[in-house]
């Protein structure tokens, strides 16, 4: 993804001649294990891309009371990559581990937070503020050792 970002920045029609750049791309999904992993990487379009998530949260469900009742372990896993100058300089992963909830609940977040419990706060990704879930999400998790690797270039760069 961050590959074809890059090569896409070079390729537009507003493309000034290249200039040195990171080009940052994420992916994330929830993996539940009853499920074999899914919806996994195709989390953002599970069952079908217009699916609506009360539709994706109804099929989960189904599948696993059918599957294996109440063994609902899940966790949410971000993978991340940095392209510089046509190659990956830099790759890593955060995840948050959990299970499905009992039932939806919560009303912050997006896509599937309302149906991931996580024991450690005894809540719902979307019964948890913005900032305490940065702190503890696998999204956070990656975008903290992104930083945390950034620095030291944006400072080399600052050395010239």
């Amino acid at each position: 993804k961050a590959l074809y970002y890059d090569a896409a920045a070079d390729a537009s029609p507003h493309a000034s001649p290249p200039t040195p750049r990171y080009t940052v791309a994420e992916d994330s999904g929830l993996m539940i294990d009853a499920l074999g992993g899914e919806p996994g990487v195709r989390s953002a379009r599970f069952l079908r891309a217009d699916a609506t998530y009360p539709e994706r949260f109804s099929d989960i469900y189904r599948r696993l009371n059918e599957a294996r009742p109440h063994a609902w372990d899940a966790r949410f896993a971000c993978a991340l990559a940095v392209v510089h100058a046509g190659a990956v300089v830099f790759e890593t992963a955060g995840t948050i581990e959990g299970r499905i909830a009992d039932a939806p609940s919560g009303t912050a977040g997006f896509g599937y937070d309302p149906i991931f419990y996580h024991p450690l706060s005894g809540r719902t990704l979307a019964e948890i503020n913005e900032s305490a879930k940065a702190r503890i999400s696998h999204r956070g998790e990656a975008f903290r050792r992104l930083a945390d690797w950034l620095e030291p270039q944006l400072q080399a760069t600052r050395a010239f």
